[in-house]
């Protein structure tokens, strides 16, 4: 007998979107949670700038290498329990990052939940796509993301809020408990697969098919672009901190934290940069954003807070439009292994996140705000060269790309 897939307006599916929501909140909450805190984490364990930064840096790091590895594991033992450890265990790691001894311990507790992490995003989009309809499969994608978006908006702001008033144990110890809550409640809700096959290839079809995205004219320029562009975001929300909360600005960590309200610009962004792509051509879009991007950069540097403030917000509206439009047309310019493609995109993407995100901790050491500006100048410029490279890239199919 066969089994129909969930369809639309069905308790399953509403049940399947919740989990889903649920799960992506949950994964990018603990995720990011930290980076408002990294001033406080600093005075706290007496740190540099560059070294508070490896609460998020070693995070990112650990979820990059653990997305190919969970890709590959979800193969053999199925997606929903996959899914379910991993948000259980993240839970579980981010309460015991409460209670760490010193700046070590709660860096290699980091690093576990960035392991555990791993197992949300590279499996997800495959458990939607094995069992929900197509024709209602872009709604429950649509959520995760959603989730995802508003996961490290508001973990950003409720870490921050609660570090304000009972330092940043408390806000540790918050979010774990929330997280541990909302995982609960998608062991609850997300039904069983139906529709996963177990398959027995493994690491030689992961190994043979990066090589053939790896050796293609586009692929590779374009991780290089989700290199680029994490890593400048990051490094941005990690350091912008720093600055607005000394003089001549000297905002609360709580105000701080609400700078990722910014994050809503992102749902009008990529739904921009989608339309105009479809009618111009990614080509044609990309550099337009990675310029947007460098325009809200350099007004980060007034003396004003509204214009840092309007400069943060052009930044991140042309971050989100830019993400859309790479990462889509991975998707687009990559075949089979199709899903593979993107893991080694998100591979570089979390990469950037956070070698570039540690980087800049030294140019803040060394020349304040001004000197990250100048180094994630460089890298935006680096990623308008590609993007402007890209712009002759012959596609694959003889529609636009």
């Amino acid at each position: 007998m066969v089994c129909m897939k969930i369809a639309a307006a069905t308790p399953a599916f509403h049940r399947t979107n919740r989990a889903m929501l649920c799960a992506g909140f949950s994964t990018f909450a603990l995720l990011y949670c930290v980076q408002p805190l990294m001033p406080v984490l600093a005075q706290a364990f007496a740190l540099s700038p560059a070294q508070s930064s490896g609460v998020l840096s070693m995070a990112t790091a650990a979820l990059a290498v653990s997305l190919l590895v969970s890709g590959v594991l979800s193969d053999r033992v199925g997606r929903r329990p996959l899914m379910l450890a991993s948000m259980l265990l993240g839970a579980v790691l981010a309460i015991a990052c409460a209670f760490a001894e010193d700046y070590r311990q709660l860096l290699l507790l980091r690093t576990l939940l960035g392991v555990a992490l791993g197992g949300m995003p590279a499996v997800a989009m495959a458990y939607l796509s094995e069992e929900i309809e197509p024709a209602s499969l872009g709604l429950s994608m649509g959520l995760y993301i959603s989730g995802s978006a508003f996961g490290g908006m508001i973990g950003r702001f409720v870490a921050a809020a609660v570090a304000d008033v009972f330092g940043w144990r408390a806000a540790l110890a918050t979010m774990g408990v929330l997280a541990l809550l909302v995982a609960l409640e998608c062991v609850r809700s997300l039904p069983a697969s139906r529709h996963f096959r177990p398959q027995p290839a493994g690491w030689d079809v992961l190994l043979q098919g990066a090589r053939r995205h790896l050796c293609d004219a586009g692929l590779p320029w374009m991780f290089a672009i989700g290199f680029l562009l994490m890593g400048c975001m990051v490094s941005v929300y990690n350091y912008i901190g720093y600055r607005l909360l000394a003089a001549p600005f000297s905002l609360r960590p709580a105000a701080v934290g609400a700078l990722a309200a910014l994050y809503l610009s992102g749902i009008y962004s990529a739904v921009w940069a989608g339309r105009r792509a479809d009618r111009l051509g990614r080509r044609h879009v990309l550099w337009q954003a990675l310029g947007l991007m460098l325009f809200g950069l350099l007004l980060t540097l007034a003396p004003q807070l509204p214009l840092v403030l309007i400069g943060l917000g052009i930044f991140t509206f042309g971050f989100f439009a830019a993400h859309s439009i790479a990462s889509s047309w991975v998707g687009r310019r990559a075949g089979a292994p199709q899903a593979l493609a993107s893991a080694l995109y998100l591979l570089f993407y979390y990469l950037g996140s956070s070698v570039l995100g540690s980087a800049t901790g030294v140019l803040w050491s060394r020349g304040g705000w001004a000197a990250v500006v100048a180094g994630l100048g460089c890298a935006l410029g680096l990623g308008l060269l590609i993007a402007m490279r890209l712009r002759g890239l012959a596609p694959r199919q003889p529609q636009p790309a």
